[in-house]
């Protein structure tokens, strides 16, 4: 009808997922090292969480645990081959009830095939069909001469080949790499859905190992400029034996491949960034970038996460809706299971079934939020969970489960231990002062304790004493 008023669209959605990426790596972050002009624009243009955690520090629990809401010992993933059940439900569930249009490009650890119709995707386009249709392309010839990075083959190569110490590109040219023709079919999929609210999630392998990069690259970080981390006093029992014999030079060479393989990603980034330009939908997306863990790069001693250290646990979060967010950078705590709460209340979905996660649209939209006095993660595979204050750390182990992910010590099944770290005076984590605050440890370990207590499923079976029901919780359950 004639002066009728129009009917603004629903915000489409666009979840940016990278695998590794941790939140210290990352220009907005700090970082002058660090090359990520494209995230960086996105940051100065939304809203960053720069105390954001992982509920888990390893891919498939925590993957699963943020697109279900759930927890990982709830969601139940809490190890790295498990398959999220079809029966949970699921962040791209929500939006499909809605009536969006659903998809998915890229790495999602399911662990099973992408078919229509998976997790409430109607394109699912997972690791296996993008390595399909990355195998059958034509690519252009590179140099046959070129040094080159060998297949990856992790735990069987030495940990310099399999982590790029010589900081190798992959043997293809920019346009030809895995990483770009996911961000290719991601904008296709913007342009052929640009006229209907949509929920595409694009997920990129970069930077985990082996730290891809094509041939353009290779030349963009010197491994002789890095300055790598300190190892710390204390730190040479928890190191695992894969990564002892790593020299000065290795860790350069690593670090330097890492931050390339970053910089690889940001540009991908900006590719779909730049599709939602191109059809107009800037203003009319709500985006998320986020990460799935952090990453150590020679913080005591390790290369990878699967630990407890602020490097492995901390990771990027950035959200831009443009009118309806807010500008700026939010220092209190934040976690992984706040995205989903936070994505249904945005955008006023359906909330999921079960939410042990906070909406963050206060933060947003510049209302007085909830804060948190601590952050927590775990990693059931070593029987492990972290609790983070302001001040203080603590990493709590059964030390009773020999560990199946490879990065094993000296003491493979220690016993019963846990670390306290005053963050204030060792922001490092350098020294354990357990043995000395017994007080301080006992609270946090209370705290952790009551985390598990409010989200485990079977809670009503919890055994008395703090260290027992920690043990029991602790205790992984897939399947």
């Amino acid at each position: 009808m004639a002066g009728a008023p129009l009917q603004r669209r629903r915000p489409n959605f666009l979840f940016l997922l990278a695998d590794d990426h941790a939140g210290y790596v990352l220009g907005a972050d700090g970082n002058r090292l660090a090359s990520t002009p494209n995230l960086d624009r996105l940051s100065s243009e939304g809203t960053r969480f720069a105390q954001h955690y992982c509920n888990s520090p390893v891919c498939t629990p925590s993957r699963q645990s943020f697109f279900t809401g759930q927890m990982p010992h709830m969601a139940g993933v809490t190890r790295l081959a498990t398959r999220l059940s079809t029966s949970k439900p699921t962040l791209a569930r929500q939006f499909k009830t809605a009536g969006y249009r659903t998809a998915v490009f890229g790495k999602m650890h399911f662990n099973q095939p992408g078919s229509p119709g998976l997790h409430g995707f109607d394109v699912a386009m997972t690791e296996d069909q993008i390595n399909r249709e990355w195998s059958i392309r034509p690519k252009r010839d590179v140099p046959p001469d070129g040094d080159y990075k060998p297949k990856w083959q992790p735990f069987k190569d030495p940990a310099r080949i399999w982590l790029n110490a010589d900081k190798l590109p992959f043997a293809a040219l920019d346009g030809d790499m895995k990483g770009t023709l996911t961000a290719t079919l991601a904008s296709e999929y913007i342009a052929e859905n640009r006229d209907t609210p949509f929920a595409l999630w694009v997920s990129f392998t970069e930077p985990h190992s082996p730290f891809d990069f094509p041939l353009e690259d290779a030349r963009r970080f010197a491994a002789s400029s890095i300055q790598v981390p300190v190892i710390g006093p204390e730190d040479a029992p928890q190191i695992p034996l894969i990564f002892r014999d790593l020299t000065e030079r290795d860790r350069q060479g690593i670090t330097a491949a890492y931050y390339t393989s970053v910089h690889f990603l940001d540009r991908n980034i900006g590719r779909v960034l730049d599709a939602l330009r191109r059809h107009n939908l800037e203003d009319d997306t709500f985006i998320v970038y986020m990460a799935d863990h952090g990453y150590c790069l020679g913080h005591h001693g390790r290369f990878e996460k699967h630990c407890g250290y602020d490097q492995a646990l901390r990771v990027p979060l950035i959200m831009r809706l443009p009118g309806r967010i807010r500008q700026g950078v939010v220092s209190n705590f934040t976690e992984h299971i706040d995205v989903p709460a936070t994505v249904v209340d945005m955008l006023s979905l359906d909330p999921l079934p079960v939410t042990h996660g906070r909406s963050l649209r206060p933060y947003l939209t510049g209302a007085r939020p909830e804060t948190r006095s601590h952050i927590f993660s775990e990693y059931l595979e070593n029987e492990e969970a972290f609790v983070r204050t302001s001040r203080h750390k603590l990493i709590y182990c059964s030390g009773k489960r020999a560990r199946g992910d490879g990065y094993v010590t000296h003491r493979p099944t220690p016993g019963r231990y846990t670390r306290l770290y005053d963050l204030k005076s060792d922001p490092e984590e350098f020294t354990d002062l357990s043995p000395r605050e017994p007080g301080k440890v006992k609270e946090l370990m209370e705290a952790m304790r009551d985390r598990f207590r409010a989200t485990h499923p079977e809670a009503d079976q919890e055994p008395a004493g703090v260290a027992e029901a920690l043990d029991f919780y602790l205790r992984p359950r897939d399947g």
